[in-house]
């Protein structure tokens, strides 16, 4: 029970801090996250009392963020820039590890023999694109600065902890061979690609088989595509390759592949893309989260004299690597597609780029507690230095990207866009009105269309109020005409009598004066009742006892339909009369009311739902055309253009899904 309170606080404080962020996105999601995790492990309750399991902790959270990093990645930009991503992934990882780790000791030879430092320094190296990502979410970052920083990250987590595997080997043993160290590394890491692909394909292959026997539901394909990672990394570790490697390249294959996959299943791709868009975000701030629960309690078990020094040694660690990636992107040993005039500038952005997250904060954990039988007394030491650099490497983004790169800007703004697709969606709503064939069907599909504008519209309660009123007005004045030429029936009245001003009270706030209207329409409808009354007793000599008592018949319903049909019919005349791109959300929700009151009477009435599909590929149509022409006048920016078009589509898959 505790594990599960524990859980649930954990992507508790995870939803809190993403809305925070998005209330006050000015710092970084990430640090929000943190916090977030230092104020959970306040809480007086042993449910936060974590204990970490670094081989679950790798297989379950970072292989699943692994695998999906690298089923999002481009093979082509990988086989045009193999050269540059191995340089920057491999060989500047174990540059930094060998200089950061060889510093460290000349600095503390006592406190840092080799193999120690060389430990630290492959914990450290790893870096987080998603972390960068957090920061530069409204700033506007080069192209190949973000592609670079983005490949490193993908794969220089698996050099971080090869590195550290040797590392700690060497430790145990206290002696290392530089040929066994590189024929271990190229096995591990080469290996992990091989085998990685392979599973990939496999993978695919099952995939595409069972959706080729028609079983291309969700409930097969889409388990297998998340238990992948885990199943492929558990694999790898149990032949000795690299598992972090191995969900990498088994990521890039779906890539590869998944061009065949979007043709046979739009829908599970759709499904599925989503699914992991979730699962990547809540492990990422569940990392966070962590780190900030664990770091009280590594504080605790470190004297306060000692705190100081690790400080200084985080920040040394973090200059070395910072120093080490300006110099290698500004000698061009790695080549990021930089301009000349643009050198320098590329070169800090990917030294401030390298910050520290997930993988080193796993790496930190997955310490040794017990080494050759005896208690590793450096693991807390590291775990905090670890930590400190993670912040560091945070606060500098925090601090340094904004100071150089440009904000995010748009050629239009969030109301242009909200102004525009609402006009677009008027326009659609517009021509299904101009026809008047089919009116059921075509009323069905404008009511849906209005709900496209719902997200970008503020809603007008007064207007939606004023709107609802004249509805009812008109509604009143439709069954004065009917009563005073006999159209309707003693008991219909009675009925409409009942049913109107019900309807009206209840679902509207009126005025004194519309009050007292409504009452005068009552009185009228009681006056036509008792008109019809002395006719009934003229002709016939008697009434029945029974008369305006006596359910509504199957004809009588009928004629009420056809009553309620024509009063719906004069209420959406004036709603369309009067609409505009501003109104169009109001008005939708007036016909809305009188569409359920209109489907009350007529449950046996049905629609066409093949022409309803028919209508609304239209519309979207419709929506496509007018923002064309609008772009062609030069009303639009081809920008806005885009954005219209990418939401209308977005909407038109929606739709396209729902129909099961």
């Amino acid at each position: 029970m505790g594990l599960l309170l524990g859980i649930i606080l954990l992507f508790t404080a995870v939803v809190v801090a993403n809305v925070i962020h998005l209330i006050y996105p000015k710092i970084p999601l990430s640090i929000y996250q943190i916090i977030a995790g230092i104020l959970l492990a306040s809480l007086p309750t042993a449910a936060t009392d974590f204990t970490m399991h670094p081989e679950l902790f790798m297989m379950v959270v970072i292989a699943p963020l692994m695998f999906n990093d690298g089923q999002n990645q481009s093979f082509r930009y990988l086989s045009s820039n193999y050269k540059s991503i191995l340089s920057i992934s491999v060989v500047l990882a174990l540059v930094t590890v060998l200089i950061a780790g060889g510093i460290l000791h000349l600095a503390l030879p006592t406190v840092f023999p080799f193999a120690l430092a060389f430990i630290l320094a492959s914990i450290i190296t790893p870096t987080d694109a998603v972390a960068v990502k957090s920061i530069t979410t409204n700033m506007t970052v080069p192209e190949n600065v973000n592609g670079a920083l983005e490949y490193e990250s993908l794969f220089n987590d698996a050099s971080g902890i090869v590195l550290l595997d040797l590392s700690l080997a060497a430790y145990r043993s206290g002696e290392f061979s530089l040929g066994h160290g590189l024929w271990i590394f190229a096995y591990v890491f080469f290996g992990g690609i091989i085998f990685g692909a392979i599973m990939g394909n496999l993978l695919i292959n099952l995939r595409q088989r069972l959706m080729r026997n028609h079983v291309d539901i969700g409930s097969i394909v889409i388990p297998i595509n998340v238990m992948t990672p885990i199943v492929v990394y558990w694999l790898a570790e149990e032949l000795h390759f690299s598992g972090i490697l191995a969900v990498v390249s088994a990521g890039i294959v779906h890539s590869i592949l998944y061009d065949r996959l979007r043709l046979t299943s739009t829908k599970v791709q759709m499904a599925t893309t989503t699914i992991w868009t979730i699962i990547s975000d809540a492990l990422n701030g569940i990392v966070f989260v962590l780190l900030g629960v664990m770091l009280p309690q590594v504080l605790q078990r470190t004297a306060p004299r000692n705190l100081l020094n690790l400080v200084w040694i985080a920040l040394l660690l973090y200059a070395i690597m910072t120093v080490l990636r300006f110099l290698w992107t500004r000698f061009r040993l790695v080549n990021i597609n930089s301009a000349k005039k643009d050198l320098n500038r590329d070169s800090l952005l990917m030294a401030i780029g390298g910050i520290h997250g997930t993988i080193t904060l796993a790496l930190a954990f997955s310490l040794p507690v017990m080494i050759n039988h005896h208690e590793f007394a450096f693991r807390n030491s590291m775990i905090l230095i670890a930590a400190f650099v993670i912040l560091i490497s945070i606060l500098v983004g925090a601090v340094a990207y904004p100071l150089i790169l440009p904000p995010k800007s748009r050629e239009y703004t969030a109301e242009e866009f909200r102004q525009a697709f609402n006009k677009t969606v008027h326009y659609a709503i517009n021509a299904l009105h101009d026809d008047d064939s089919h009116p059921r069907e075509r009323s069905m599909v404008a009511d849906q269309l209005s709900s496209q504008s719902e997200q970008f519209h503020s809603f007008n309660r007064t207007l939606f109020e004023q709107l609802v009123n004249k509805a009812h007005q008109i509604e009143l004045a439709t069954l004065d005409q009917l009563t005073a030429d006999d159209v309707i029936t003693e008991k219909q009245a009675q009925f409409f009598a009942d049913f109107v001003t019900r309807s009206v009270f209840r679902g509207s706030r009126h005025s004194f004066v519309e009050s007292w209207v409504i009452l005068w329409h009552r009185v009228k409808w009681r006056h036509a009742r008792r008109r019809r009354l002395r006719k009934q007793v003229k002709s016939n000599g008697a009434l029945s006892s029974d008369t305006g008592h006596q359910l509504i018949t199957k004809n009588e319903r009928e004629a009420i339909n056809k009553v309620q049909t024509l009063i719906y019919r004069n209420i959406e005349k004036y709603l369309h009369s009067i609409s505009t791109p501003e109104n169009v959300n109001e008005i939708a929700m007036v016909n809305h009311i009188y569409m359920q009151k209109k489907r009350f009477f007529s449950q046996d009435l049905q629609v066409n739902t093949d022409l309803v599909t028919s209508l609304f590929i239209e519309a979207f149509q419709l929506e496509h055309s007018y923002v064309q022409e609008q772009l062609a006048a030069g009303n639009l920016s081809q920008e806005l253009a885009n954005a219209l078009n990418e939401q209308i589509s977005t909407d038109e898959l929606v739709y396209v899904q729902s129909l099961d």
